[in-house]
């Protein structure tokens, strides 16, 4: 395998590429390290891989990139770039969304026509369901995004759908249902919370907490992203979930557990574009994946507090 991944500066992305690369996989890594969290973190991501063989960097944007040169001999794609963050995806933010999620999804689709690819995987997220769909979410569930983050994210794996049925581009797109673990993003709740936790400093929880989630550790993640490289349907999106559906207030007491203190807990009203529940039907990437998720919430909580405890500078 020869793979171009996207995005490999930052948390899902940089351990798909150190996955790869102990396949024996050659990979190019592209990232422009967009502002929306410190540049240093997603330096520190990208230490391991940057001293091992077979993986070549580029910093650049999607846009400014030799789309041709960073292809050749390319026989996988994995697409992790893009603006991450419900939150931050309103107003004129919107636009920063649109330029990465959308654009820059289509500037490489088009890049990749006539070009013999294995597979394009790309990342999309359980943001493109909405509160509409029945629980537990179905790939053939209509997609209601309620985040402006979401309709990007949707519109990202229409273009891969359509590149897919006009063009032969075998495109397939990875619908991440909450993904944690080590190197996850500072602005996500796990980190906050257990970045809280290690200081003991007040957590802020926005909701009442009993909010749902389907949390998925970034091993799960990257194993059945890289199980749609080598057998994924193309035109097909798969839910990826870890198997349980929890409720934020649970979460705060397996912190608590590892911790081994109580937490202060201070309570916000719900953000706008954040949904209520998600839990993912993994039917289909079970059978066409092989997925199966192999870390429990605990046990990926628990690694993710070690991984910051070990990282007095991440705290």
């Amino acid at each position: 395998m020869k793979a171009l991944v996207t995005g490999a500066a930052g948390f899902i992305g940089s351990h798909l590429v150190a996955s790869l690369l102990d396949k024996g996989a050659t990979v190019v890594g592209v990232d422009c390290f967009t502002d929306y969290y410190p540049r240093a973190l997603k330096e520190r991501n990208l230490e391991e891989n940057k001293l091992r063989q077979g993986f070549r960097f580029a910093e650049t944007t999607i846009q400014d990139a030799d789309l041709s040169a960073l292809l050749e001999g390319a026989t996988h794609v994995f697409h992790l770039a893009a603006q991450a963050g419900v939150r931050k995806s309103w107003g004129k933010d919107f636009k920063t969304y649109t330029t990465n999620n959308v654009e820059a999804t289509q500037l490489l689709l088009e890049a990749c026509v006539g070009r013999p690819l294995t597979r394009f995987v790309h990342a999309s997220s359980s943001s493109v369901y909405g509160d509409s769909a029945p629980i537990p979410m179905r790939e053939d569930a209509l997609p209601r995004p309620v985040s402006p983050y979401g309709v990007t994210k949707l519109a990202a794996e229409q273009l891969g759908y359509l590149y897919h049925v006009n063009y032969g581009v075998p495109a397939t797109a990875m619908r991440y249902f909450t993904v944690y673990g080590p190197r996850q993003r500072p602005d996500m709740a796990f980190n906050r919370f257990l970045r809280a936790a290690l200081k003991d400093e007040p957590i802020t929880l926005y909701g009442d907490g009993e909010q749902t989630r389907d949390f998925t550790f970034v091993t799960d993640a990257v194993a059945a992203t890289i199980a749609a490289g080598e057998r994924g349907v193309p035109g097909t999106a798969y839910n990826i979930g870890g198997g349980s559906r929890v409720s934020m207030n649970d979460v705060l007491k397996i912190i608590e557990r590892i911790a081994g203190h109580p937490l202060k807990v201070t309570r916000e009203d719900a953000q706008k574009g954040d949904m209520r529940d998600t839990y993912a039907d993994t039917s289909l990437a079970r059978t066409d994946l092989g997925f199966a998720p192999k870390v429990s919430l605990e046990e990926g909580i628990q690694a993710e507090y070690r991984w910051l405890q070990s990282s007095p500078v991440l705290v």
